[in-house]
């Protein structure tokens, strides 16, 4: 019980990473209020308040931080994803990708921090591609950059009262990551060449982020902030060679 009587928002709770987050949350004893654009999941855990908002609207996150009143977790996880080069990306991925991921996990955290208690913690779900380009998916990659940065800046500008970090997720389970590979023209051959760069030889699944979400949030942590926390089951360790040639 990591997070007991500590209350949590977690954006865009209802599937994948996010909804692995709140379960672990749930059972570490904090109580959580997540959202998200569509009605609750009718699968959301019982114990859990959702909240139908849109993170890049100023005006909901402010509703959603006054509903939620003192908070000691914020976790920005809402994020969408297009695949497209710059130019092929049309006027409406920048408002929906930036919007999302960039003014959204902002927006949070303006709304939130005024009323985090003191030692609260902030955990922003960015990614690999905001540190090493995915292909085709330009304005994904340059919007987990500034989720890094903004992650940099708050953890420097509001501690000591607020921790800040981010998970830099890579591959993970989820609809986002089968979206890439549908984007080659071999699909299932670019699954087993990706698995094969992995030293875990498997994707991530939500709970292995959800599982370092716990510790950043939770006071043994209390000496990390400011930092990128990578947990991609060793891609970003090996060279591009492929093992599976040796």
């Amino acid at each position: 019980m990591r997070l007991k009587d500590k209350r949590a928002i977690v954006t865009g709770g209802g599937r994948g990473i996010g909804r692995g987050i709140v379960e672990a949350f749930l059972r570490e004893g904090a109580s959580v209020l997540t959202c998200g654009r569509s009605s609750a999941p009718e699968d959301l855990p019982t114990d859990c308040v959702w909240m139908t908002a849109d993170v890049s609207s100023a005006e909901d996150m402010e509703r959603l931080a006054a509903t939620a009143g003192l908070v000691d977790i914020l976790v920005n996880n809402a994020g969408v994803q297009v695949e497209r080069t710059v130019t092929d990306s049309t006027d409406a991925d920048w408002d929906l990708v930036i919007g999302v991921n960039c003014k959204g996990v902002f927006n949070a955290c303006r709304a939130v921090l005024p009323r985090m208690r003191s030692g609260g913690s902030i955990v922003n779900v960015g990614s690999v591609s905001g540190q090493i380009a995915d292909p085709g998916m330009a304005l994904y990659n340059a919007s987990k950059a500034f989720v890094h940065g903004l992650t940099r800046s708050i953890a420097v500008d509001h501690g000591p009262k607020v921790r800040c970090n981010a998970i830099c997720p890579g591959w993970i389970e989820t609809g986002m990551l089968e979206a890439g590979f549908e984007l080659a023209s071999d699909p299932k051959a670019a699954r087993q060449d990706a698995l094969m760069r992995h030293a875990t030889r498997r994707f991530g699944r939500p709970e292995d982020i959800a599982a370092i979400a716990v510790w950043l949030a939770s006071d043994e942590a209390g000496f990390a902030t400011g930092q990128l926390f990578t947990v991609d089951g060793g891609m970003t360790a090996a060279s591009p060679i492929n093992p599976g040639a040796f």
